[in-house]
């Protein structure tokens, strides 16, 4: 009779029955810590982490990690790259948040792509594309009557006529203030300031905008009311403008001339606010921005503002601006 004993192999859901390893308890309520028969502590088995050993945090993913930033001459000093290169005429203040973002600037060698990087203009190589910028620029400030049929850009992909190729290649880097559409008229500004710029077009800063409008037909009362209280664009209505009504030609199709002003500007605004309640606009000119006239200019004539005009424009961007029915006649220049 074979007296040896044949093992059984194990069940499942049955309780092993090797020896469980026991746990030291030391003094204090610290972690207690397993040890083997003998009274040593265990060995880690493969793949445990050992006991008492620090757990460091887990790596984010590339995506997550934000970019270094490249410091200035110290951490408290520098300007937001996007404010250098607005105030150094590269472009406005929203167009060098897009250059950022873009990877075209760079500083020191190193390219940015966070708009938080601070930079000092004195210190550092900025480039843009590669060419480095010059903060060491006089401002250009210029007012010009933009014609019909130009467009409010320095370059257009289409191949038209832009406001540019009214001011030739002797103003140096300039760039348009805002904008009138194709088939507008009026005053437009055009300066390598970007701060002010900025200021300018930015909705919160409310400067006024004088247009001249000739709308076919006669104009209603409650039309001219829904103009001044504000009309709904693409779901959003617009700031309440001032709207007054001048004479109207009686002919076949009849038209009004009207005048508006604006504190805020949406891509064809006037038009749309005047298509919305049934006005549509024959002719529009602009011809006052904050304190600034169009004055004696004729389409296609530019000049320079003075410094006066520019100090004007500044207190209109802080709210102390409103369009005079009598803007001051200027100096003008032949176009080229």
């Amino acid at each position: 009779m074979d007296t040896k004993r044949r093992s059984r192999p194990p069940v499942a859901g049955r309780r092993s029955s090797a020896p469980a390893a026991r746990f030291r308890k030391p003094a204090g309520g610290a972690a207690r810590t397993p040890v083997n028969r003998e009274g040593g502590p265990r060995r880690a088995a493969e793949g445990e982490r050992p006991a008492g050993a620090k757990t460091r945090p887990a790596k984010p993913p590339k995506s997550v990690r934000s970019a270094p930033k490249v410091a200035a001459s110290g951490p408290e000093d520098g300007t937001r790259l996007q404010k250098v290169l607005s105030a150094s005429g590269v472009a406005s203040r929203r167009a060098s948040e897009q250059l950022i973002l873009e990877g075209r600037v760079s500083v020191n060698g190193v390219t940015i792509r966070e708009l938080g990087s601070k930079a000092d203009p004195a210190a550092d190589d900025i480039r843009v594309d590669g060419r480095r910028i010059r903060t060491d620029l006089r401002h250009r400030y210029i007012l010009l009557f933009k014609p019909r049929g130009y467009v409010t850009t320095r370059q257009d992909p289409e191949g038209r006529p832009t406001v540019m190729d009214l001011l030739g290649r002797d103003v140096g880097y300039v760039y348009p203030v805002g904008r009138l559409d194709y088939d507008s008229e009026g005053l437009l500004l055009l300066t390598s300031d970007g701060a002010l710029a900025e200021k300018l077009t930015h909705p919160r800063h409310e400067v006024p905008k004088l247009y001249e409008v000739i709308v076919l037909g006669a104009p209603e009362h409650e039309a001219i009311e829904k103009l001044r209280r504000g009309v709904y664009l693409d779901g959003k209505r617009t700031a309440p403008a001032e709207v007054r009504v001048y004479t109207t030609v009686k002919a076949t199709r009849p038209t009004t001339r009207l005048t508006i002003v604006l504190r805020e500007g949406r891509n064809r605004q006037v038009r749309n606010m005047c298509q919305a309640v049934g006005l549509p606009v024959r002719d529009l000119r602009r011809i006052q921005i904050g304190e600034i006239g169009i004055g004696r200019l004729r389409p296609g004539e530019w000049r320079e503002l003075t410094p006066r005009e520019v100090a004007s424009l500044r207190d209109s961007a802080d709210g102390g601006g409103a369009p005079s029915t009598r803007p001051r006649p200027p100096r003008t220049r032949r176009p080229r």
